[in-house]
């Protein structure tokens, strides 16, 4: 049991590394919003979204509801304060004042919502096997959503033939971190974290094969635009036989492939 106990610990520690990557994964979309001063056409939901997971697995590993998961309140509770980090940047950055109204007002309901769970579970249901069911069943729910959330990208790879704006590793870790959490639970049979992290397993791990099916055709379509880009701004200018760009200057010295 000490030997269970000890592996379920390593791998909770892990899994808390591996989520930490990804919910710090947006930085680089928030350094370029910091850099244009504007949200653009950048969406709020997924952060908005990820809130409201990460609040309601806090409540699930709480040791009032829960016992021994302490792990997940942990990488939870981080997860909250980086994507309130994240909401408040992109309400700074947002120009459209109805925008921000809507991220607000979505917002208060998450606080509301998860405030009013915790209320009513905390001083009307007894013991911790019923809180740990009430509260487990709405943490599978927002955990599929989230899960399901790359489904539109996997059919945008499968419609394009290209991995373009599927990144390898941050699939990759998606992976990694269900699986993780897959074992975690399965170490105590924790069905209400095994459940949703299983189906995440299968998410992650499909993103991996449409990597790989389609992999060498993003190589190719990669080449072709270099090709029609190289067609489209070299001409020949006078008789001296050098390639310039349109602006007549030479062309090799201001090329710059994505």
């Amino acid at each position: 049991m000490a030997s269970a106990n000890a592996a379920r610990t390593a791998v909770g520690i892990l899994g808390n590394v591996i989520s930490l990557f990804l919910f710090l994964s947006p930085t680089t979309t928030f350094i370029q919003i910091w850099k244009k001063g504007s949200v653009e056409q950048y969406s709020p939901v997924p952060y908005l979204a990820t809130l409201m997971n990460c609040m309601a697995w806090v409540l699930y590993g709480v040791p009032w509801v829960t016992s021994d998961s302490t792990l997940v309140v942990t990488i939870n509770g981080t997860g909250t304060v980086i994507e309130l980090v994240y909401i408040a940047f992109f309400l700074f950055f947002c120009s459209d004042r109805r925008k921000r109204v809507r991220i607000l007002a979505v917002l208060a309901v998450e606080v509301a919502f998860i405030a009013i769970v915790s209320s009513l579970v905390l001083t009307e249901v007894h013991t911790h096997n019923q809180r740990s069911k009430i509260v487990g069943i709405i943490c599978i729910l927002f955990s599929i959503m989230m899960y399901a959330a790359p489904l539109s990208v996997m059919k945008l790879v499968i419609k394009s033939k290209s991995v373009q704006y599927m990144p390898f590793f941050l699939s990759f870790a998606s992976l990694a971190n269900a699986l993780c959490w897959s074992v975690y639970a399965f170490l105590r049979l924790d069905l209400f974290i095994l459940v949703p992290n299983g189906i995440g397993s299968l998410f992650g791990l499909g993103q991996l094969i449409l990597y790989a099916t389609y992999y060498k055709s993003t190589k190719e379509q990669a080449a072709c635009v270099k090709g029609d880009f190289s067609l489209s701004e070299v001409v020949v200018n006078g008789g001296d036989g050098r390639k310039r760009g349109a602006d007549g200057n030479n062309y090799f010295e201001h090329l710059r492939v994505p």
